[in-house]
Order: structure tokens, then sequence, then C-alpha cells
């Protein structure tokens, strides 16, 4: 959410240590006394003021585009101030999403430049409270939404970017709500008016806002939901209230709504882009509403792959007003990060959801939790489509045998890099050795041709010299 309003990353100043002097010696003077040594007691005894400890908070810093490794662990200095408004929170989870992955490779543009700390939601307990905060207290325990810089242990937020954790509501489930939950709230009931009897195609069924959206679905009376998986997660996605589940790696999703819905479908909710919102418009029907909410099309690969981004842009999607009135469709765009302006609207919808939660019909599925030395890890199952619903952080330290056991699995990456790095090596430097031999044979038949005509030119001049 509000970038300009989320400073954690920019409050590190160093607390300055105050200086302090060595004691003179009392220098040797006359008896005092028992009245003048009283009078006299309070210039003596002077306390020495116990030096301020170093506050430090470990945080999680992009710092520079690229893969995995470019998001690392380090520990910040100094304890942030906090303004007017805001609020500190001691942060116990955090939550991952697709634009994480995103602004690691540079494709999300609401994130600042590098050096910076990602993360736009967590939850965790009010630690201090600024002036002029009326609404929060020291303990409550909240969840956190924010335009960036939630990834570490102490973040600094404004007080009305958080929301009161609901009884019985853990952490873990809390750090899953914000973000994907509003995003799909907003989408199918604020753009597309779901009601009874509709249909709606949502992609990544099995991803945090497609398990989101799928369970809003299921609060209106007898919608159909498409979704979109790989086949290892039907059976999950269908549990959770998928009424068509399709493997698009193998089957043509477009083919497949068509045989059951051969007029179309009301909602399509869009997180691929290129080609893709091609398919999706011409999947609805008449009053049907596209909703687009990502680029998902563009990710391929830990770095930025300007082939896949250059595709997307050549397939992206535009429209004459006039095809959309004649087709009596309509097309919106929802980017959740370009309304931390409207915090009035993102309460509204998170009041809603926490009552749905209360309720039993929403609950954050979570698919796994990596600790912060392990984010690495966490962005690759993430990116490589393996998870079935939330993966998050959280900031309780690693324990030392799982520090162990990360290390070896480091030095055995990093071995394996140098092998590969060697058979890399030693096929250059027996693809040259080949090349060699290559040029040597070439180079035999021409010698034999010279030898012969110097033997040529010999007899030659033998001919000469006789006649």
């Amino acid at each position: 959410m509000s970038g300009e309003d989320a400073p954690a990353q920019q409050q590190n100043a160093v607390d300055q240590k105050q200086d302090t002097k060595p004691a003179e010696e009392p220098k040797a003077e006359p008896p005092k006394t028992e009245s003048a040594e009283a009078a006299a007691t309070p210039a003596v005894t002077t306390e020495k003021a116990p030096e301020e400890e170093t506050f430090t908070y470990r945080s999680l810093v992009l710092t520079g585009y690229g893969g995995y490794d470019k998001v690392k662990l380090q520990v910040k200095k100094g304890k942030p101030v906090l303004k007017a408004g805001e609020v500190m929170v001691q942060v116990k989870v955090c939550g991952l999403n697709f634009a994480d992955l995103m602004a690691r490779q540079g494709l999300y543009d609401r994130l600042p430049s590098p050096p910076v700390t990602p993360g736009m939601e967590c939850s965790g307990v009010v630690e201090a409270v600024g002036e002029e905060v009326t609404d929060r207290k020291v303990g409550d325990k909240v969840m956190v939404l924010n335009r960036f810089g939630l990834w570490q242990e102490v973040a600094v937020v404004p007080a009305g970017h958080t929301f009161l954790i609901p009884e019985g509501m853990s952490f873990e489930e809390a750090a899953a709500l914000s973000v994907n939950y509003i995003t799909a709230y907003l989408m199918l009931f604020d753009f597309g008016n779901l009601r009874p009897n509709q249909s709606v195609l949502i992609h990544a069924a099995a991803g945090g806002v497609g398990i989101a959206a799928t369970q809003l679905c299921k609060t209106v009376k007898d919608v159909t939901v498409f979704g979109t998986a790989s086949a290892s997660k039907h059976e999950a996605i269908s549990q959770g209230g998928v009424t068509h589940a399709i493997d698009y790696r193998t089957r043509d999703y477009v083919e497949e709504v068509r045989k059951i819905s051969p007029k179309g479908l009301d909602i399509v909710l869009d997180p691929l882009g290129g080609s893709d919102t091609h398919k999706a418009y011409n999947l609805l029907k008449p009053m049907g509403k596209l909703i687009t909410y990502g680029a998902a099309n563009m990710l391929a690969g830990q770095r930025k792959n300007l082939i896949a981004v250059a595709k997307n842009w050549y397939h992206q999607f535009s429209i004459h007003t006039l095809s959309l009135i004649q087709g009596n469709k309509s097309v919106c765009g929802f980017h959740l990060g370009y309304l931390d302006g409207e915090m009035e609207l993102i309460t509204q919808a998170m009041n809603t959801i926490v009552d749905l939660y209360k309720q039993g019909k929403v609950k954050p599925r979570i698919d796994s939790t990596w600790h912060l030395e392990q984010v690495g890890d966490a962005m690759r199952k993430m990116q490589e489509r393996n998870n079935i619903g939330k993966v998050i952080l959280t900031t309780e330290p690693m324990p030392e045998e799982e520090k162990k056991e990360e290390t070896k699995k480091e030095d055995k990456k990093e071995d394996k890099k140098k092998e590969d790095k060697k058979k890399d090596d030693k096929k250059k430097d027996d693809g040259k050795k080949e090349e060699k031999k290559d040029d040597k044979k070439k180079e035999e038949p021409k010698k034999e041709e010279k030898k012969e005509e110097k033997e040529e030119e010999k007899k030659e001049e033998v001919k000469k010299e006789e006649n």
C-alpha cells in the first residue's frame, strides 16, 4: 500500500551513543565537618547513566534485480521513530505474493528501487503508538497492509493500515488474508457485481487469490466456478469449491469452458495478460465482465526474461469502445497497489471479509511456512507453481539444527555450481581440442599437397638440368 507512508526501512538511523568522560581523581581536601560533608554530598555522588543499548532487528532486503539470491537477510540498527498517526508493529508472520516475485525482477513499479525491503502484508503485535492514534493500543494483534516494507521483524506504518485480528484467527491466517481476499472481494463484488446463478473463470485457482475468489464465490447461491490448475491440484481446488477443474497444461481451457457453457461466462478473472486476455474477452457472454489484474505471463525463470516480457507486450489486449458497445461487454483493470489512497474502501472490504471469516464462510489455506533465512526457497516454490494456497514467512529465528542443514544445502548447491562450471569448462576445452584436431586433419592434406608440389618442382628442375 502506501509507500510514502511505509518508512520502516527509511528510519534506520543508528542511535548515537553519548560520550562519557572518565571521572577525575578527587583532590586532597582538608577535613570537613559532618554538616559540610552532608552539604557537599550531591556534588560528589554522581551516578553514571546507563548507556542505551543499540536496537537491532532483522530485515529482508532486495539488493538488486535478478534471481532468488538478490533478497538477502540483513540486520538493521536503530529503533524506527514513530510519527503522528503511526504505530510500530512487532511482526510475527509475513505474506508472500506474486507481485513480490515480479518486484524481484524489476517488473513491479510500486516498489522503490533497491536496496529496499519488500512485503505488502504481515501480522503481528502493536509495540508502540504515535501521537494522535486513538483506535490502536500496545498489545493489539493486527493485520497490516502496506505498499512495501513489511518483510522484517519491526515495521512502522500508519495506524489506518492495520486491522484488528478477530478472536480465533492465527497470525499465519492473518498474514494470508489482506492482499488475496481484498483483491478477490473488490474484483468479484465491486467490479463484477457477482449474483446468484452466474459463472466465473478463475485462473491459478490453487493460488492465494484463486482460493480466496473461490471461497467468496461460494458465498453467493448457485455460482458455477471454472478453475485452471495443474492436474495434481484438482482434488484440492474441487474440495475448495471449484465446480469444473481444468488442466491448462494438457487441455485448451477455452474449449473446455465452451463444452460446458456454450454461451460463455459472466465473469473472467485474468492475472495472466498477453494472449490470455484476448481469450478471456472472447469467453464473455453478453453483459459479461473481464477483470484483468496481473501479467503473470511475463514471469519466466529466475531473472527477467526479455523474450517473455516482449511477447506479453506484443499480445497486449486492446479494444475499440465501439466493439464494447456492440458486444455488450465490459473490461476492468484492478491493482491493489494503486488503491493506497482509498483506505476507506479497503477498510469496508476488510470488515466484510472478517465478518465472513467469523461466520466460517472464508478461511485462508496455508501452503507452507518458511523462515526469513529461507526466503529464496519460498519464492522458488511459488514461482514454480508448486503451492496450493498461501506461502508465508515467519520472523521466528531458525533453530540451529535447521541452520546447519540449510548451510549444508547451500554448500551442496555451491559445490554443484562448481562441478557444473568444471564440466562446462571441460566441454569447452574438449571442444577446443577437437577443433585443433580437425584443423590439424585439414592441414595434413595441404602439407601432402605442398610436399608433392615441391617434389614435382624438383623433378622439373632435374629435367631442365639434364636438357
